[in-house]
Protein backbone atom coordinates (compact mmCIF):
# COMPACT_ATOMS: atom_id res chain seq x y z
CA UNK A 1 0.00 0.00 0.00
CA UNK A 2 1.30 3.47 -0.88
CA UNK A 3 1.42 5.74 2.21
CA UNK A 4 -0.35 8.59 0.43
CA UNK A 5 -3.79 10.13 0.27
CA UNK A 6 -4.60 11.31 -3.24
CA UNK A 7 -6.93 13.91 -4.67
CA UNK A 8 -9.24 13.32 -7.63
CA UNK A 9 -9.47 15.52 -10.71
CA UNK A 10 -13.26 15.76 -11.06
CA UNK A 11 -16.72 14.45 -10.12
CA UNK A 12 -16.05 11.07 -11.77
CA UNK A 13 -12.87 9.05 -12.06
CA UNK A 14 -10.92 9.14 -15.31
CA UNK A 15 -9.72 5.88 -16.83
CA UNK A 16 -6.14 6.83 -15.98
CA UNK A 17 -7.04 7.52 -12.35
CA UNK A 18 -8.94 4.28 -12.04
CA UNK A 19 -6.01 2.24 -13.38
CA UNK A 20 -3.41 4.10 -11.32
CA UNK A 21 -5.34 3.90 -8.06
CA UNK A 22 -5.85 0.18 -8.50
CA UNK A 23 -2.11 -0.34 -8.99
CA UNK A 24 -0.81 2.14 -6.39
CA UNK A 25 -3.33 1.12 -3.69
CA UNK A 26 -3.08 4.40 -1.71
CA UNK A 27 -4.00 4.78 1.94
CA UNK A 28 -7.03 6.82 0.89
CA UNK A 29 -8.46 9.83 -0.90
CA UNK A 30 -9.38 13.47 -0.29
CA UNK A 31 -12.35 15.25 -1.84
CA UNK A 32 -12.60 18.91 -2.88
CA UNK A 33 -15.27 21.11 -4.39
CA UNK A 34 -14.26 19.95 -7.87
CA UNK A 35 -15.39 16.43 -6.90
CA UNK A 36 -18.74 17.42 -5.43
CA UNK A 37 -21.99 18.01 -7.33
CA UNK A 38 -24.85 16.35 -5.45
CA UNK A 39 -25.61 13.52 -3.07
CA UNK A 40 -26.17 10.82 -5.66
CA UNK A 41 -23.02 11.72 -7.64
CA UNK A 42 -20.83 11.90 -4.56
CA UNK A 43 -22.08 8.60 -3.13
CA UNK A 44 -21.45 6.93 -6.49
CA UNK A 45 -17.90 8.30 -6.52
CA UNK A 46 -17.04 7.09 -3.03
CA UNK A 47 -18.67 3.71 -3.73
CA UNK A 48 -16.47 3.32 -6.81
CA UNK A 49 -13.36 4.07 -4.77
CA UNK A 50 -14.34 1.31 -2.34
CA UNK A 51 -15.01 -1.08 -5.19
CA UNK A 52 -11.55 -0.48 -6.67
CA UNK A 53 -9.88 -1.67 -3.47
CA UNK A 54 -12.50 -4.01 -2.06
CA UNK A 55 -12.21 -2.20 1.28
CA UNK A 56 -15.44 -1.20 2.96
CA UNK A 57 -13.59 0.86 5.57
CA UNK A 58 -11.65 3.03 3.14
CA UNK A 59 -10.19 6.38 4.15
CA UNK A 60 -12.30 8.85 2.13
CA UNK A 61 -11.64 12.29 3.54
CA UNK A 62 -12.66 15.92 3.22
CA UNK A 63 -12.09 19.36 4.75
CA UNK A 64 -15.59 20.14 6.02
CA UNK A 65 -15.23 22.44 9.01
CA UNK A 66 -18.04 24.90 8.36
CA UNK A 67 -17.60 28.58 7.60
CA UNK A 68 -15.16 29.29 4.78
CA UNK A 69 -13.73 25.77 4.81
CA UNK A 70 -16.47 23.64 3.29
CA UNK A 71 -16.33 21.52 0.15
CA UNK A 72 -19.99 20.43 0.30
CA UNK A 73 -21.95 23.65 -0.04
CA UNK A 74 -25.49 25.03 -0.29
CA UNK A 75 -27.94 24.62 -1.86
CA UNK A 76 -27.29 20.86 -1.91
CA UNK A 77 -26.05 20.84 1.69
CA UNK A 78 -26.67 23.09 4.67
CA UNK A 79 -24.19 25.80 5.61
CA UNK A 80 -22.46 25.19 8.94
CA UNK A 81 -20.84 27.85 11.17
CA UNK A 82 -17.08 28.18 11.73
CA UNK A 83 -15.47 27.80 15.14
CA UNK A 84 -15.87 31.39 16.29
CA UNK A 85 -19.57 31.32 17.30
CA UNK A 86 -18.90 28.38 19.61
CA UNK A 87 -15.96 30.24 21.12
CA UNK A 88 -18.21 33.23 21.80
CA UNK A 89 -20.86 31.04 23.41
CA UNK A 90 -18.14 29.54 25.62
CA UNK A 91 -17.53 32.98 27.13
CA UNK A 92 -21.17 33.02 28.25
CA UNK A 93 -21.92 29.36 28.99
CA UNK A 94 -19.18 26.74 28.50
CA UNK A 95 -21.46 23.73 28.93
CA UNK A 96 -23.88 25.10 26.32
CA UNK A 97 -20.99 25.74 23.93
CA UNK A 98 -19.85 22.14 24.29
CA UNK A 99 -23.37 20.85 23.66
CA UNK A 100 -23.78 23.13 20.63
CA UNK A 101 -20.43 22.07 19.16
CA UNK A 102 -21.26 18.40 19.62
CA UNK A 103 -24.70 18.73 18.01
CA UNK A 104 -23.25 20.73 15.12
CA UNK A 105 -20.51 18.16 14.49
CA UNK A 106 -22.93 15.24 14.60
CA UNK A 107 -25.27 16.94 12.10
CA UNK A 108 -22.36 17.74 9.79
CA UNK A 109 -21.05 14.20 10.21
CA UNK A 110 -24.41 12.76 9.15
CA UNK A 111 -24.07 14.69 5.88
CA UNK A 112 -20.64 13.12 5.36
CA UNK A 113 -21.66 9.58 6.29
CA UNK A 114 -24.59 9.73 3.87
CA UNK A 115 -22.23 10.19 0.92
CA UNK A 116 -19.57 7.73 2.05
CA UNK A 117 -17.01 10.07 3.61
CA UNK A 118 -15.25 8.42 6.54
CA UNK A 119 -12.75 11.07 7.73
CA UNK A 120 -13.15 14.82 8.27
CA UNK A 121 -10.06 17.00 8.73
CA UNK A 122 -11.52 18.71 11.77
CA UNK A 123 -11.36 19.92 14.58
CA UNK A 124 -8.90 22.78 14.29
CA UNK A 125 -7.04 22.81 17.64
CA UNK A 126 -4.89 25.85 16.83
CA UNK A 127 -5.11 28.38 19.65
CA UNK A 128 -5.94 31.78 18.19
CA UNK A 129 -3.26 34.38 18.86
CA UNK A 130 -3.39 38.17 18.40
CA UNK A 131 -1.58 39.46 15.33
CA UNK A 132 -1.50 36.12 13.55
CA UNK A 133 -2.50 35.53 9.93
CA UNK A 134 -6.21 34.93 9.39
CA UNK A 135 -5.56 31.62 7.61
CA UNK A 136 -6.76 30.19 10.95
CA UNK A 137 -8.78 33.16 12.25
CA UNK A 138 -12.44 32.32 12.80
CA UNK A 139 -11.74 28.63 12.22
CA UNK A 140 -10.22 28.50 15.71
CA UNK A 141 -12.27 27.35 18.69
CA UNK A 142 -10.82 30.01 20.95
CA UNK A 143 -7.89 31.78 22.55
CA UNK A 144 -7.51 29.60 25.64
CA UNK A 145 -6.06 26.07 25.43
CA UNK A 146 -8.62 24.49 27.79
CA UNK A 147 -11.48 26.02 25.81
CA UNK A 148 -10.07 24.83 22.49
CA UNK A 149 -9.55 21.32 23.87
CA UNK A 150 -13.05 21.08 25.35
CA UNK A 151 -14.77 22.26 22.18
CA UNK A 152 -12.46 20.12 20.06
CA UNK A 153 -13.39 17.07 22.10
CA UNK A 154 -17.07 17.87 21.47
CA UNK A 155 -16.39 18.00 17.72
CA UNK A 156 -14.63 14.62 17.79
CA UNK A 157 -17.49 13.13 19.82
CA UNK A 158 -20.14 14.54 17.48
CA UNK A 159 -18.40 13.24 14.36
CA UNK A 160 -17.95 9.81 15.97
CA UNK A 161 -21.68 9.63 16.76
CA UNK A 162 -22.27 10.06 13.03
CA UNK A 163 -19.78 7.30 12.18
CA UNK A 164 -17.02 9.66 10.96
CA UNK A 165 -13.44 9.93 12.28
CA UNK A 166 -12.11 13.39 13.04
CA UNK A 167 -8.54 14.62 12.65
CA UNK A 168 -6.83 17.03 15.03
CA UNK A 169 -4.83 19.74 13.27
CA UNK A 170 -2.37 21.38 12.81
CA UNK A 171 0.26 19.88 15.15
CA UNK A 172 2.07 21.27 17.06
CA UNK A 173 0.00 24.46 16.54
CA UNK A 174 -0.62 26.91 13.68
CA UNK A 175 -2.14 29.71 15.75
CA UNK A 176 0.97 31.92 15.92
CA UNK A 177 1.76 31.84 12.20
CA UNK A 178 1.94 35.28 10.60
CA UNK A 179 1.89 33.94 7.05
CA UNK A 180 -0.33 31.61 5.05
CA UNK A 181 1.43 28.27 4.63
CA UNK A 182 -0.46 27.76 1.38
CA UNK A 183 1.73 30.55 -0.04
CA UNK A 184 4.95 30.64 2.02
CA UNK A 185 6.64 29.03 5.00
CA UNK A 186 5.62 30.72 8.27
CA UNK A 187 8.29 31.07 10.95
CA UNK A 188 7.33 31.10 14.63
CA UNK A 189 9.97 32.39 17.05
CA UNK A 190 8.03 31.85 20.28
CA UNK A 191 9.83 30.48 23.32
CA UNK A 192 9.52 26.98 24.70
CA UNK A 193 7.26 28.28 27.48
CA UNK A 194 5.03 30.16 25.05
CA UNK A 195 4.69 27.12 22.80
CA UNK A 196 3.28 25.13 25.71
CA UNK A 197 0.05 27.06 25.08
CA UNK A 198 -0.01 25.81 21.50
CA UNK A 199 0.53 22.14 22.25
CA UNK A 200 -1.80 21.92 25.25
CA UNK A 201 -5.04 21.24 23.27
CA UNK A 202 -3.28 18.53 21.26
CA UNK A 203 -1.97 16.94 24.45
CA UNK A 204 -5.50 16.92 25.88
CA UNK A 205 -6.83 15.16 22.77
CA UNK A 206 -3.80 12.98 22.05
CA UNK A 207 -6.10 9.94 22.04
CA UNK A 208 -7.50 11.03 18.64
CA UNK A 209 -6.96 8.40 15.96
CA UNK A 210 -5.77 10.82 13.25
CA UNK A 211 -3.69 13.99 13.37
CA UNK A 212 -2.18 16.42 10.86
CA UNK A 213 1.10 18.32 10.94
CA UNK A 214 1.68 22.04 10.35
CA UNK A 215 3.88 23.41 7.57
CA UNK A 216 5.36 25.88 10.06
CA UNK A 217 8.96 26.36 11.22
CA UNK A 218 9.41 26.71 14.98
CA UNK A 219 12.90 28.11 15.56
CA UNK A 220 12.97 27.06 19.22
CA UNK A 221 12.64 23.43 18.22
CA UNK A 222 14.13 23.26 14.70
CA UNK A 223 15.33 26.37 12.91
CA UNK A 224 15.94 24.52 9.64
CA UNK A 225 12.82 22.47 8.95
CA UNK A 226 9.04 22.89 9.10
CA UNK A 227 7.26 20.58 11.52
CA UNK A 228 6.09 18.31 8.71
CA UNK A 229 9.71 17.52 7.80
CA UNK A 230 11.33 17.80 11.23
CA UNK A 231 12.44 14.56 12.89
CA UNK A 232 12.81 16.38 16.22
CA UNK A 233 9.36 17.98 16.17
CA UNK A 234 7.61 14.78 15.08
CA UNK A 235 9.53 12.48 17.40
CA UNK A 236 10.07 14.67 20.46
CA UNK A 237 7.17 17.16 20.39
CA UNK A 238 4.29 15.37 18.65
CA UNK A 239 4.95 11.77 19.61
CA UNK A 240 6.55 12.21 23.05
CA UNK A 241 5.51 15.53 24.64
CA UNK A 242 2.04 15.66 23.12
CA UNK A 243 1.76 11.89 23.34
CA UNK A 244 0.02 11.42 20.01
CA UNK A 245 0.15 7.77 18.94
CA UNK A 246 -2.36 7.84 16.07
CA UNK A 247 -2.04 8.09 12.29
CA UNK A 248 0.02 11.20 11.50
CA UNK A 249 -0.70 12.87 8.16
CA UNK A 250 1.12 15.73 6.53
CA UNK A 251 -0.82 18.84 5.68
CA UNK A 252 -1.20 19.17 1.91
CA UNK A 253 2.24 18.40 0.52
CA UNK A 254 1.52 20.64 -2.50
CA UNK A 255 1.47 23.84 -0.41
CA UNK A 256 4.10 26.45 -1.21
CA UNK A 257 5.48 26.44 2.33
CA UNK A 258 7.54 23.43 1.27
CA UNK A 259 10.36 23.30 -1.28
CA UNK A 260 11.48 20.69 -3.76
CA UNK A 261 9.37 18.47 -6.00
CA UNK A 262 6.19 17.01 -4.58
CA UNK A 263 7.65 13.47 -4.39
CA UNK A 264 10.77 14.83 -2.66
CA UNK A 265 8.63 16.75 -0.14
CA UNK A 266 6.67 13.61 0.64
CA UNK A 267 9.76 11.46 1.03
CA UNK A 268 11.30 13.97 3.48
CA UNK A 269 8.08 14.02 5.52
CA UNK A 270 8.00 10.23 5.82
CA UNK A 271 11.72 10.13 6.68
CA UNK A 272 11.02 12.62 9.48
CA UNK A 273 8.32 10.39 10.95
CA UNK A 274 4.98 11.19 9.29
CA UNK A 275 2.88 8.13 8.47
CA UNK A 276 1.07 9.28 5.34
CA UNK A 277 1.52 12.03 2.74
CA UNK A 278 -1.52 14.14 1.83
CA UNK A 279 -1.34 15.00 -1.91
CA UNK A 280 -4.35 17.09 -2.90
CA UNK A 281 -3.99 18.52 -6.38
CA UNK A 282 -4.67 15.35 -8.41
CA UNK A 283 -1.72 15.91 -10.74
CA UNK A 284 -0.97 12.49 -12.21
CA UNK A 285 2.79 13.09 -12.55
CA UNK A 286 3.06 13.98 -8.87
CA UNK A 287 0.90 11.06 -7.77
CA UNK A 288 2.96 8.60 -9.82
CA UNK A 289 6.17 10.19 -8.54
CA UNK A 290 5.07 9.70 -4.94
CA UNK A 291 4.08 6.09 -5.59
CA UNK A 292 7.51 5.46 -7.15
CA UNK A 293 9.57 7.26 -4.49
CA UNK A 294 7.81 6.51 -1.22
CA UNK A 295 8.53 3.25 0.59
CA UNK A 296 5.69 0.79 0.98
CA UNK A 297 3.52 1.38 4.02
CA UNK A 298 5.09 -0.10 7.15
CA UNK A 299 3.36 -2.33 9.64
CA UNK A 300 3.08 0.34 12.34
CA UNK A 301 1.43 2.78 9.94
CA UNK A 302 -0.93 0.08 8.68
CA UNK A 303 -1.99 -0.68 12.25
CA UNK A 304 -2.64 3.01 12.92
CA UNK A 305 -4.67 3.27 9.71
CA UNK A 306 -6.71 0.21 10.65
CA UNK A 307 -7.41 1.62 14.13
CA UNK A 308 -8.50 4.95 12.64
CA UNK A 309 -10.97 3.18 10.36
CA UNK A 310 -12.20 0.62 12.88
CA UNK A 311 -15.89 -0.29 12.74
CA UNK A 312 -17.64 3.09 13.02
CA UNK A 313 -20.78 3.71 15.00
CA UNK A 314 -24.04 3.34 13.12
CA UNK A 315 -25.49 6.86 12.77
CA UNK A 316 -28.78 7.29 14.60
CA UNK A 317 -29.03 11.07 15.02
CA UNK A 318 -31.88 13.26 13.82
CA UNK A 319 -30.12 15.95 11.78
CA UNK A 320 -32.91 18.57 11.82
CA UNK A 321 -33.26 18.18 15.58
CA UNK A 322 -29.48 18.50 16.05
CA UNK A 323 -29.36 21.68 13.98
CA UNK A 324 -32.32 23.13 15.84
CA UNK A 325 -30.60 22.39 19.14
CA UNK A 326 -27.35 23.98 17.95
CA UNK A 327 -29.13 27.10 16.73
CA UNK A 328 -31.10 27.51 19.95
CA UNK A 329 -27.88 27.38 21.96
CA UNK A 330 -25.93 29.73 19.70
CA UNK A 331 -28.81 32.19 19.93
CA UNK A 332 -27.94 32.61 23.62
CA UNK A 333 -24.70 34.33 22.67
CA UNK A 334 -26.37 36.50 20.04
CA UNK A 335 -28.93 37.71 22.55
CA UNK A 336 -26.21 38.43 25.10
CA UNK A 337 -24.15 40.45 22.61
Amino acid sequence: MTPAIYGLSGPVLTDDERAFFREADPAGYILFGRNVENRAQLRALTDELRAIHGREHLLVSIDQEGGRVARMKPPEWDKYPPGEPFAKLWDLAPASAIEAARANAEALGLDLAEVGVTVDYWPVLDVRQPGSHDVIGDRSLGTEPMQVAALGRAVLDGLARAGVAGCIKHMPGHGRARADSHKELPTVEASEAELETDIEPFRALAHASIGMTAHVRYTTWDDANPATQSEFIIGEIIRRRIGFAGLLLTDDIDMEALSGSVPERGARALAAGCDVVLNCWAKMDDMVGLADLLPAMGEATRERLDRALAEPKEPTGDRPALIARRDALLELARHDA
